[in-house]
């Protein structure tokens, strides 16, 4: 899917990487520049807005320094593929496995369901909701207009793209009945306590809980979305997403490990990489975790592809497995 390729190449939207309140926006004539009035045209012509309509918004919308230059190379602090031990200071850390625990509990009914409906198990759903945004606490306070104006008008490497999501984020708008004034999530354009773009909620965003609206706020609808995300991906129930091996050294120096390919077991065997739990796939992913003393050597299998297709970082698809595993054990 299209869109969820593009999504991989950026969305690292952990809650802590999301706050605005260091650098705010500041105003900027956009409509002054030609992009944007072929853009508006656009809009215009193909989608039937009216042309004051869309003048009156960006002539309101204001360059966001801070996420400019995340997508520019400047940006050091918070950047976006942190190291494993941020991951686990920030997301395994004790409070939010305790909230995971909670969150579960208090959902159970809903995560059954979802669970049921799309085969899929319910604690990687929560450890989705976990990483993405502490289940619903930190969804961003960044003003999408302002985020996706910057970055679809000023040069940056994806600049195609946030375009496309700003075109989407004022159909969004037009089909929901927002306000796009009010409307906040991550610096780069994500929503909700799934940190959707505008273009991902627009396919996959769904009223779970049957209240009448597709909310990317609810956190039930949240579960639903997840839960279907993970089965039209290709989830497979009885199959791990994660093992670790027996490697116990303090760093590990052998062969690649990555997430973007596989190697046979057999060839993993012969350099005496085992995993400690059962693991029937005839290929894996060889997957590395650094810690500040030691490394951790695992093995992913197709149910961890799942994971990372959601965000293409190895560290993303350990994290959701290691809260999955802690509410799976608890009582």
């Amino acid at each position: 899917m299209r869109f969820f390729k593009l999504l991989l190449l950026f969305v690292s939207l952990n809650y802590f990487l999301i706050a605005n309140d260091d650098r705010p926006p500041i105003d900027h004539d956009f409509l002054a520049k030609k992009e944007v009035q072929s853009f508006i045209d656009m809009m215009v012509q193909k989608h039937h807005f009216k042309r004051s309509y869309m003048e009156s918004i960006l002539q309101n919308a204001k360059l966001d320094r801070d996420t400019l230059d995340r997508y520019t190379g400047r940006y050091v602090e918070g950047t976006t593929n942190g190291p494993w031990e941020r991951y686990k200071a920030h997301v395994l850390d004790p409070l939010t496995l305790q909230k995971a625990k909670e969150f579960k509990n208090q959902y159970a009914g809903t995560l059954t369901r979802a669970s049921r409906e799309f085969d899929v198990p319910s604690e990687y759903i929560v450890g989705f909701i976990g990483v993405e945004s502490k289940f619903g606490e930190y969804a961003g306070d960044y003003r999408i207009l302002d985020a996706l104006a910057t970055l679809a008008f000023h040069p940056n490497r994806m600049q195609g793209f946030f375009k496309s999501e700003l075109k989407h984020l004022f159909l969004m708008v037009r089909e929901q009945g927002y306000d796009i004034f009010r409307l906040q999530g991550s610096f780069a354009g994500a929503i909700g306590c799934v940190q959707q773009v505008p273009s991902v909620y627009r396919t996959f965003g769904m009223d779970y809980n049957k209240d009448g609206k597709k909310d990317p706020w609810d956190l039930e609808d949240c579960i639903g979305i997840i839960a279907r995300f993970m089965h039209q991906n290709g989830w497979r129930n009885g199959l791990p997403a994660v093992v670790k091996t027996n490697f116990a050294g303090k760093r590990y120096y052998g062969i690649r490990p990555t997430h973007r390919y596989t190697y046979p077991i057999k060839i993993l065997q012969k350099q005496g990489i085992y995993p400690i739990e059962p693991f029937r796939e005839p290929n894996a992913y060889l997957l590395l975790t650094r810690n500040a003393t030691h490394d951790d050597l695992w093995l992913g299998g197709s149910n961890f592809r799942v994971l990372t297709r959601y965000n293409n970082a190895a560290t993303y698809g350990i994290a959701i497995h290691l809260i999955a595993e802690s509410v799976k054990q608890q009582p």
